[in-house]
C-alpha cells in the first residue's frame, strides 16, 4: 500500500496535516544524519505501528529523487530496535517478527533493559539519533519536543518523536486509512498494551454478543481517547483497597454527606501572587460566592508554579472537601502546570483532548500552533467539560476539583453564573440554603471581648464567629454565620447580655 498516496486521497484534513508534519520531521532527521546513525524503535503496538509506516513513506519521498528502491519493497535501511521481555503478549512478539520479515527491518533484538540495551548499542553502533513513538500524554513525553537530547545519566543521542502531538483517534485514523496490518490483540478490545501483568481489554469496549455472551469491539471504535489506557491495571494501596469507594476511574464522584454543610478548598496558582506583584481578587470573589449558595470553605491558599506543589495540595484537599476550586496557571506558557499538577495528583497522565482542542482551534484560529495544541492536554479518564453557550471554553471539571480559567473578576463572574446554571443538570456544585450573617461591631478592647466571645464559641457551635479589626485604634467587628437566622439572633443577643451595655452595636449586611 501506497502510504503517501493514501492520506493524500483521503478526506481527512486533520490527519493531512498530522502526517505532513510528522513527514517533516522524519525528513529533517534524514537531512541531519546519515541511516546508519539513525535507529527505529519498535514494540509492535499501535504508536511504533504508524511511526514504522511513516518512517517508510519519509525515507522513500526523501531520496524520491534519487535510485532507490519504491516505498513497498523490503529491506528498509534504518536499523530497528526491538526490547523484547518474557512478560510480552505472545501476540505481540508474533506480529514483531511477522512485521521485520515483511518489511525487511534489520532488527537488533535486546532482552536487558531500556537503558542497558542502548548504552551496549551506541557503543556498538554510530547511533546518534533514535525514532520513537511517543505521544505527549505518555509516562515518557514529560518535557520532550520533536527533537529532545536523551536525559543525564542516559547514553548521549537525539530522541525524535514524530507523533509527539497526534492523539488516539489520529492514530487509527492513520491505521485505517492506510490499511496497514496491526497487532490483533486490538481488535480483542485491548486500546493500550502493555505487559501480560498490568493489561486487559478496555472494559469500555464490553458488549453482549446475540448469545448475552460477552465480547470486545475493536479498539478503534473506542470514542473517547482520553480512556486509552483505562485497560492498563493499576496497583492501588492496602488503605485503597480496603475502602474501594475511595478508588474511581471516572469523571464523576459521590460524597456522602448526611444533610451536613458541605466544605470547599480554594487553590490559587501563581508565582507572581505569592511574590506580591499581582493582587489576588478573585480569591475572596470565590470564597463569597460559595458562602451564597451555602458552602462553607475551609480553606485557601496560594501554590507555587510547580507541578509537585498543585498536586499536593489537590491530592491533599481533594480527599478532606467535597470539592476543590482551582485556578491560575492554565494556557500555553512555561509557568502553566495547573492540568499537569492535577493530573499527578489523581495519579493519571495527561492526553490530548480532541474535543478540547477544537474549541482552542476555534478561539486561536490561524493561531493554534503547538504551543495551543498543549492546552488541550488533560488528565487522562477523569475529565469533563462542562459546556455553556456563553463560554467561549469549557470548565474542566477533574472528579471533586473544578478548574477555572478566569483571570480577573468580570470573567469569574461569568463562569460563576454558568456553573450555577449548569448544576442544574450536572449536581455540582450542590445549591444549599445560603448562610445567614450577621456583622455586630464592638467598642471593647480585645481582653475585654475575649472570655464573651468563648463563651459565645461553646454555647453556640452551629454559629461561625469571625472577628478583625480594620485597625488597632479602630473597633471590633465581629461577623456571626449560620444557616438557622433564629440561632444567630440569639448568638448576637447573648453576646450583647455579656458585654458592656451599649458597647455593641448590628449593622446590616
Amino acid at each position: 500500500m501506497d502510504i503517501d498516496a493514501a492520506i493524500r486521497g483521503s478526506d481527512d484534513r486533520r490527519l493531512k496535516t498530522k502526517y505532513d508534519n510528522a513527514i517533516y520531521v522524519i525528513r529533517r532527521t534524514l537531512a541531519l544524519y546519515s541511516t546508519e546513525e539513525i535507529a527505529f524503535s519498535f514494540n509492535g503496538g499501535k504508536d511504533s505501528t504508524v511511526l514504522l509506516h511513516l518512517l517508510r513513506a519519509g525515507y522513500f519521498l526523501h531520496n524520491a529523487n534519487k535510485s532507490c528502491p519504491k516505498e513497498d519493497e523490503a529491506d528498509f535501511p534504518i536499523r530497528t530496535i526491538y526490547f523484547e521481555s518474557s512478560s510480552v503478549f505472545a501476540e505481540i512478539n508474533s506480529f514483531t517478527y511477522e512485521t521485520a520479515k515483511i518489511y525487511g527491518l534489520k532488527v537488533d533484538v535486546i532482552q536487558t533493559d531500556f537503558k542497558s540495551g542502548l548504552e551496549s548499542l551506541i557503543e556498538e553502533k554510530p547511533i546518534r539519533a533514535i525514532l520513537l513513538g511517543v505521544r505527549i500524554g505518555d509516562p515518557t513525553a514529560v518535557g520532550q519536543e520533536q527533537f529532545s537530547p536523551s536525559s543525564p545519566g542516559w547514553p548521549p543521542f537525539m530522541r525524535v518523536n514524530p507523533i509527539l502531538d497526534w492523539s488516539y483517534r489520529d492514530v487509527w485514523a492513520f491505521l485505517l486509512t492506510c490499511k496497514v496490518p496491526y497487532c490483533s490483540l486490538y481488535d480483542q478490545g485491548y486500546t493500550s498494551i502493555g505487559s501480560v501483568h498490568d493489561t486487559v481489554p478496555n472494559s469500555l469496549l464490553c458488549v453482549n454478543d446475540l448469545n448475552g455472551s460477552e465480547m470486545f469491539r475493536p479498539a478503534y471504535l473506542l470514542s473517547d481517547g482520553r480512556l486509552e489506557r483505562a485497560g492498563r491495571l493499576k496497583k492501588f494501596s492496602s488503605q485503597a483497597r480496603s475502602n474501594p469507594q475511595a478508588v474511581s476511574n471516572g469523571t464523576n464522584i459521590t460524597r456522602s454527606t448526611n444533610g451536613s454543610t458541605l466544605t470547599a478548598s480554594v487553590i490559587a496558582v501563581g508565582d507572581e501572587i505569592l511574590s506580591g506583584t499581582v493582587e489576588d481578587y478573585l480569591l475572596p470573589a470565590l470564597c463569597r460566592n460559595l458562602h451564597s449558595i451555602g458552602w462553607l470553605v475551609s480553606g485557601t491558599l496560594v501554590v507555587r508554579n510547580d507541578i509537585d506543589s498543585v498536586a499536593e495540595e489537590v491530592e491533599r484537599q481533594k480527599s478532606s472537601n467535597d470539592m476543590v476550586f482551582l485556578y491560575g496557571g492554565i494556557g500555553p506558557l512555561h509557568s502553566d502546570i495547573t492540568l499537569a499538577g492535577v493530573a499527578k495528583a489523581f495519579g493519571v497522565r495527561l492526553a490530548p483532548d480532541e474535543e478540547f482542542e477544537e474549541y482552542l482551534r476555534h478561539l486561536f484560529g490561524d493561531k493554534c500552533t503547538h504551543d495551543q495544541n498543549e492546552m488541550a492536554l488533560l488528565p487522562e479518564g477523569i475529565t469533563e467539560l462542562l459546556h455553556h453557550e456563553r463560554l467561549h471554553l469549557p470548565l474542566i471539571k477533574c472528579q471533586n476539583v473544578i478548574i477555572l480559567t478566569a483571570t480577573n473578576a468580570d470573567e469569574l463572574s461569568q463562569q460563576w453564573l454558568c456553573l450555577i446554571e449548569l448544576s442544574e443538570s450536572t449536581g455540582l456544585p450542590e445549591l444549599k440554603e445560603p448562610f445567614v450573617v450577621k456583622e455586630v461591631t464592638a467598642t471593647t478592647s480585645d481582653v475585654e471581648a475575649a472570655q464573651p466571645l468563648s463563651k459565645l464559641y461553646l454555647d453556640f457551635p452551629d454559629v461561625f464567629i469571625v472577628c478583625h479589626r480594620k485597625s488597632r485604634a479602630g473597633v471590633l467587628f465581629i461577623s456571626l454565620k449560620g444557616k438557622d437566622e433564629a440561632r444567630v439572633d440569639l448568638a448576637i443577643q447573648a453576646l450583647q447580655n455579656k458585654l458592656p451595655p451599649g458597647s455593641l452595636v448590628e449593622k446590616s449586611i
